[in-house]
């Protein structure tokens, strides 16, 4: 069992409530990020109380051939927070050893909760895109809650990093982490000024053509975002097959990459960019700080 100091709120957790998650077991507690503190463990488990800890989005089994081979994501009997098992918007919550990650002293709670579905996850996902030292990496909807902190790891991965934003007034913030922003729905043409390797898509259909469009050859898109899942998307094979573009949906992370952003965030090289902070009794205040598109950053709960 642990003490929650922080969890966080998704746009995952809207598309929860609007039924979009057929595998949610209900009644359910939501919330699928959190950073706490041990109280208490049970027999031949490798934590102490007192200790730190932050949880992947779910629980491995350990024993599977992609558990074994450190690829616990794709773990056949895998579990969800906030799914299957209760979540995160608690003072106090159940959790299995197998989903935890132990964190250092040199990362904030801040830092720390956003590490399982936002900074490990972009991590893992910037990996599988075989992201190379000094490519150039697009993001879009660079303002969010994903998308501020998506320009950093990026960033501390060796990359040169392009925001996308929706105005002027988020631009200013998104300048502090960017090497370039650009404003507007159809940045295609501007961003080709330059050959783009990767794109970072936090939006979903509305960017995704947008996207497709300002890559060089063999680029590849890292699609995280879906903001409105009842959009359908035209996919041009022939644009794809012709300038040899890769598409990688992307979810969650691994271990291995929630340690890879800790260290990075014990660094400084990723620094929390928080919208606000709510506790549970206002927690509907929160969904309406999420919603709120002028807001920069990630909005957490602090029990």
């Amino acid at each position: 069992m642990i003490k929650v100091t922080r969890a966080a709120l998704c746009y995952r957790d809207l598309l929860q409530l609007q039924g979009y998650y057929p595998r949610m077991k209900y009644p359910v507690v939501l919330g699928h990020e959190v950073v706490g503190v041990i109280q208490e463990v049970g027999e031949g488990v490798n934590f102490s109380p007192g200790e730190r800890v932050i949880s992947l989005l779910y629980v491995p089994d350990g024993t599977c051939k992609y558990c074994r081979m450190g690829e616990e994501a794709y773990c056949r009997s895998r579990q969800g927070y906030s799914e299957e098992l209760d979540g995160f918007f608690a003072e106090y919550a159940v959790v299995k050893a197998q989903s935890l990650v132990k964190v250092s002293s040199g990362a904030s709670d801040e830092g720390a909760v956003m590490v399982p579905c936002v900074t490990g996850m972009v991590y893992r996902g910037l990996r599988r895109a075989n992201l190379r030292e000094g490519e150039t990496v697009l993001v879009t909807g660079a303002s969010g809650g994903v998308g501020i902190h998506a320009l950093q790891v990026a960033r501390a991965m060796g990359a040169r990093v392009i925001g996308v934003t929706s105005s002027e007034e988020k631009a200013e913030a998104v300048k502090r982490y960017a090497d370039r922003v650009i404003v507007g729905t159809k940045f295609s043409e501007e961003a080709k000024r330059e050959e783009i390797n990767v794109v970072v898509d936090t939006v979903g259909t509305p960017t995704f053509e947008e996207s497709l469009r300002s890559l060089w050859l063999g680029g590849r898109v890292v699609q995280i975002g879906n903001v409105d899942p009842s959009q359908l998307t035209q996919l041009r094979l022939g644009y794809m097959i012709l300038k040899d573009l890769v598409l990688i949906g992307h979810a969650s992370s691994t271990k291995k990459d929630a340690e890879g952003a800790l260290r990075l965030t014990a660094e400084g090289k990723i620094t929390p960019v928080v919208a606000g902070t709510v506790t549970l009794e206002d927690i509907e205040r929160g969904y309406e700080l999420l919603k709120d598109k002028r807001k920069i950053g990630k909005v957490l709960v602090k029990p």
